[in-house]
C-alpha cells in the first residue's frame, strides 16, 4: 500500500468517527463497559491464582530424626533427602527451636518442657512442584533414621483438588467473559457500520478494490477499540492501587500478597488495549465482509 493511500485511510476513520457521532458514542460505550468488567474479572483472577501458588509453595514435608539419631546419622539421613529428584530445599530446625516456635505460637505453658524437651529435631523439605509432596512424603517414610514424614495429608490432598478445580472454573469463566465481550462490541460496531451500507455500495459501484474499502473501517474500528479502552484502563488503575494498599495495610506480614503493582498494572492494561482494539478490528472487518460479498 502506497503511503499516500495509508494516510488517506488514517484520514477517512477519523473523519468516519465524527461524522457518525452518536453511533461512535454507543460503540466505544459499550467497548468501556464490557472491557471494565473483563478487566476487574481478570485482576480478581490473577490474584486468586496468585494466591493459590502462594498457598501451594507453603505446603512443605516436616521429617521428624528419630530420638536417638546421632549427628552422623542426620547428616546420611539429610543427603539422602537432598538426593531425592523431586525436592528443592531441605532446612534443618533443631529441636530447642521448634519447641520456642510452640511457645511461641501456644503460649508460656508450654516452656515447662524446656528442661526436659519431648520434641524432634526436624529436616524441613520444600519440593520442586507443590503437587509431588505427598509422593515424596511416603518416601522419605521409608528413610533410616526417619521417625515420620509430616504434611498434613488428607487436608492438602483436598487443598490441592480445589484449587485446580478453582483454577479451571476461572479459566471457564475468563473464556466466557472474553467471548461474550467479543460478541457485544463486535455487533455494536456491526451495526455503526450498517447504518452506512449505501456509503459501502456506492464505492462498489465506482470501482474501489475489496481491501480499499475495508482499510478506513478496519481502522475506525481499531479507535473505537482503542478509545473505549481507556477508561477501563484508568479505572482499573486507580482501584487496583487503592486495593493493593488497603490489603497491604491489614495483611502485613502475612504470606498472602497481592500481586505487586508494578508491572502488573502495566500487563493488564496493556492486555486491555489489545483486547479493545483487536475486537474492534475483528468486528470492523467481519461487518464490512458481509456487505462486500452482496
Amino acid at each position: 500500500m502506497k503511503s499516500r493511500t495509508f494516510r488517506r485511510h488514517f484520514r477517512e476513520s477519523f473523519k468516519n468517527l465524527s461524522r457518525n457521532g452518536w453511533m461512535t458514542f454507543a460503540a466505544v460505550s459499550a467497548v468501556t463497559v464490557t472491557l471494565l468488567l473483563v478487566g476487574v474479572f481478570l485482576t480478581i483472577l490473577l490474584n486468586l491464582n496468585k494466591a493459590a501458588t502462594d498457598i501451594e509453595n507453603d505446603v512443605e514435608v516436616r521429617v521428624l530424626v528419630k530420638l536417638e539419631a546421632t549427628k552422623t546419622e542426620q547428616e546420611k539421613l539429610k543427603e539422602q533427602l537432598l538426593s531425592l529428584p523431586e525436592v528443592a530445599s531441605v532446612t534443618y530446625s533443631p529441636k530447642e527451636k521448634e519447641l520456642q516456635n510452640l511457645i511461641k505460637d501456644m503460649g508460656e505453658d508450654f516452656a515447662l518442657f524446656e528442661q526436659n524437651n519431648p520434641l524432634y529435631d526436624v529436616f524441613v523439605v520444600k519440593t520442586k512442584h507443590p503437587t509431588d509432596t505427598p509422593k515424596v512424603a511416603k518416601k522419605i517414610k521409608r528413610f533410616d533414621y526417619t521417625e515420620d514424614a509430616v504434611y498434613g495429608e488428607k487436608k492438602v490432598e483436598r487443598l490441592f483438588s480445589f484449587l485446580k478445580t478453582s483454577r479451571n472454573v476461572g479459566l471457564v469463566l475468563s473464556l466466557g467473559l472474553l467471548f461474550t465481550a467479543m460478541f457485544l462490541i463486535s455487533n455494536t460496531i456491526k451495526m455503526t457500520i450498517f447504518a452506512r451500507r449505501k456509503e459501502i455500495e456506492i464505492m462498489r459501484l465506482v470501482g474501489a478494490t475489496n481491501w480499499f474499502i475495508r482499510w478506513p473501517f478496519l481502522l475506525e474500528g481499531l479507535w473505537l477499540g482503542l478509545i473505549g479502552s481507556v477508561l477501563p484502563v484508568a479505572a482499573v488503575s486507580v482501584g487496583y492501587s487503592y486495593v493493593v494498599k488497603a490489603i497491604t495495610t491489614h495483611v502485613q506480614g502475612h504470606f498472602i500478597q497481592p500481586l505487586p503493582y508494578f508491572p502488573f498494572i502495566w500487563q493488564i492494561s496493556g492486555v486491555i488495549l489489545l483486547i479493545g482494539a483487536f475486537i474492534g478490528m475483528w468486528g470492523s472487518f467481519m461487518a464490512v465482509r458481509r456487505f462486500l460479498k452482496i
